[in-house]
């Protein structure tokens, strides 16, 4: 039986990993075993009806006495009052994602990197600001390929800052592989 890493009680903690690691299972499985109030912040938006499926199923399978918040933009700023024990953000990918696509296409890729900055800032504040335990879930960008097109360049730059400046202010980050959580930090 594998053992679960010890995670902060307060505080953030990162959780990262590539696609279909296991990121969200593990916050969810912490999330459970803690007994506590949790509320999720979910960032996805149903652009097309495979994701609209995806979005039910995870809805489905949340505890009912979860809180659940959609919000795909600004959630830093949107998120004024104490919220549950535990937060769950899922997940700083299709955060990233939101902010890139809610800008014109021909944004300067360092103009989309300061309005991800501000989002992130923005994020780290209200954990600051409302106190608790904040499992953040994010894909890592770092392992793969140069993407071949700007846009997917300017992304991976931006979701890679992301993960930087979330890890600092992590006092735990946790890295997934095919569902085994190695800390990091």
């Amino acid at each position: 039986m594998m053992m679960t890493p010890e995670i902060p009680t307060n505080g953030l903690t990162l959780i990262l990993g590539g696609a279909r690691s296991g990121k969200s299972s593990f916050a969810e499985q912490v999330a459970r075993e803690s007994g506590k109030t949790v509320t999720l912040i979910a960032t996805a938006t149903a652009g097309d009806e495979e994701m609209a499926e995806r979005i039910r199923k995870h809805r489905a399978s949340r505890p009912a006495e979860w809180q659940t918040l959609e919000l795909p933009l600004n959630l830093g700023r949107k998120l004024v009052i104490p919220l549950a024990e535990i937060v769950i953000v899922d997940c700083i990918t299709l955060l990233v994602t939101n902010v890139l696509l809610s800008l014109p296409e021909d944004m300067p890729g360092e103009t989309v990197l300061q309005k991800v900055q501000v989002e992130i800032d923005e994020l780290i504040a209200a954990q600051a600001r409302l106190g608790g335990q904040w499992l953040l879930v994010s894909n890592e960008v770092g392992l793969g390929l140069v993407p071949p097109y700007p846009l997917g360049r300017v992304y991976r730059d931006a979701l890679g800052w992301a993960n930087q400046a979330l890890a600092r202010a992590a006092g735990r980050v946790i890295f997934m592989v095919a569902g085994i959580p190695m800390v990091i930090k």
